[in-house]
C-alpha cells in the first residue's frame, strides 16, 4: 500500500515574498507559484502562433510508440522535423503522417545550436519568442545556466529523474501532473544513474520493486501560468495531461566551480560527487579480492562509516 500523496505548497503572487524561505537554504522544498506575471506567452503561444514564429527551423525530437517514455531502455527514437510540422503533430492525438504509429507521442527538449558546446537558451534558439515571456528573477543573472523549451504530446509521461541544479518549470499552456520524491528517498526508487527504473508510478510492479511503496510521493497539477520550483536533487516525473508548452529555467545554486565545465545539458553530477563515486567504485572492486564473508563484513563497515560521516539529520 502506498504512502499517502503529499500536496505541494501553493503560493499566490501577493504572498510571493514567503517563497524566499522555501527558495533559500532553509526548506529547499518544491513549491507551486501562482499569479506571476509571465508576459503574453500564456495567451499568445497557440499552435498556429508557434508554427508561424518557429517556421521551418529543424528540431531534434523524441518519438515514442507508448506514452511512458523510458530513458534507461530507450523505448523511443530520435527524429528531426521542421518546427512548424513538429508542433502541429504534437498537438494531434492521431496522426495521418507518422514515423512509427498513428498514435505515437512527441517530445521536444530544445538544444543549443551545437549541443556539445552550447547550452539551450530559448532566447537564442527562438529569438522571436523572447519578448513574449518574462522569466521570474528569483536568482542572480550570473547564476543563470539554461532555459529549455519543452513541448509534449497529450498523454506523454517522462521518466523519473533528478537534476543537479535548481530550476523552475513554467507551464505556459496546457496542463501537467507532476509527481516528486525527496532526495532522502533515493534508496526506494531503484536508480540507474540519475533515473528511476520504476515507470508506472500509479500502478508499479511491487514484486519487482518492493521498496518503492516506502517513497513519499508529492504531487501537483500545473495549469497554464503556474510555475513549479524544483530544488536540485528532487526526483520528478511529468505527465502531460494535455498538449502543452513549457519552459524550464535552470540556474547554479552552488558556486560555478562545483559543476562540470563540459556539461551543456546541466545533468552531470557535481565534480566532487563524481570523484567520490569513482573512488567508491574502486573501493568496491578492491573488496572483490576477498572471500564473500570478508567482503560482506568490510562492505557493511564502509556503509556504517558513510552513514556516520555523510548522512544529515537536517532534512525530513
Amino acid at each position: 500500500m502506498f504512502a499517502p500523496n503529499h500536496v505541494l505548497m501553493i503560493l499566490n503572487y501577493h504572498i510571493i515574498i514567503h517563497f524566499y524561505y522555501y527558495f533559500g537554504n532553509q526548506q529547499r522544498k518544491p513549491v507551486v507559484l501562482k499569479g506571476i506575471d509571465l508576459g503574453t506567452c500564456t495567451t499568445k503561444w497557440t499552435v498556429d502562433y508557434l508554427s508561424q514564429v518557429g517556421g521551418n527551423k529543424e528540431v531534434k525530437i523524441h518519438v515514442s510508440a507508448v506514452p511512458q517514455m523510458d530513458f534507461i531502455s530507450k523505448n523511443f527514437v530520435y527524429r528531426t522535423l521542421p518546427f512548424d510540422k513538429f508542433i502541429q503533430r504534437a498537438a494531434e492525438k492521431k496522426h495521418s503522417t507518422y514515423f512509427i504509429s498513428e498514435d505515437e507521442k512527441y517530445y521536444l527538449r530544445s538544444l543549443g545550436e551545437d549541443p556539445r558546446k552550447d547550452i539551450a537558451d530559448i532566447r537564442k534558439q527562438f529569438p522571436l519568442l523572447e519578448g513574449d515571456i518574462k522569466i521570474p528573477d528569483f536568482f542572480e543573472k550570473e547564476q543563470f545556466f539554461s532555459s529549455v523549451f519543452r513541448i509534449s504530446s497529450p498523454g506523454l509521461q517522462l521518466w523519473t529523474h533528478y537534476d543537479v541544479m535548481d530550476n523552475f518549470l513554467i507551464q505556459v499552456t496546457g496542463k501537467k501532473r507532476v509527481v516528486l520524491f525527496s532526495p532522502r528517498d533515493a534508496q526506494y526508487l531503484y536508480l540507474s544513474g540519475t533515473k528511476s527504473e520504476v515507470l508506472n508510478l500509479d500502478n508499479p510492479d511491487l514484486s519487482k520493486y518492493p521498496l518503492f511503496f516506502k517513497a513519499r510521493r508529492f504531487e501537483c497539477v500545473l495549469e497554464a501560468g503556474d510555475v513549479l520550483f524544483i530544488p536540485a536533487l528532487w526526483f520528478h516525473n511529468v505527465i502531460s495531461e494535455e498538449f502543452g508548452v513549457g519552459v524550464n529555467v535552470f540556474w547554479k545554486h552552488l558556486s560555478s566551480e562545483c559543476y562540470d565545465k563540459t556539461d551543456t545539458y546541466g545533468n552531470k553530477d557535481p565534480t566532487a560527487a563524481s570523484r567520490a563515486i569513482q573512488i567508491l567504485d574502486r573501493a568496491l572492486k578492491t573488496l572483490d579480492e576477498l572471500p564473500e564473508e570478508y567482503r560482506d563484513f568490510y562492505a557493511r563497515r564502509m556503509v556504517l562509516r558513510i552513514q556516520d560521516k555523510a548522512f544529515s539529520s537536517n532534512y525530513e
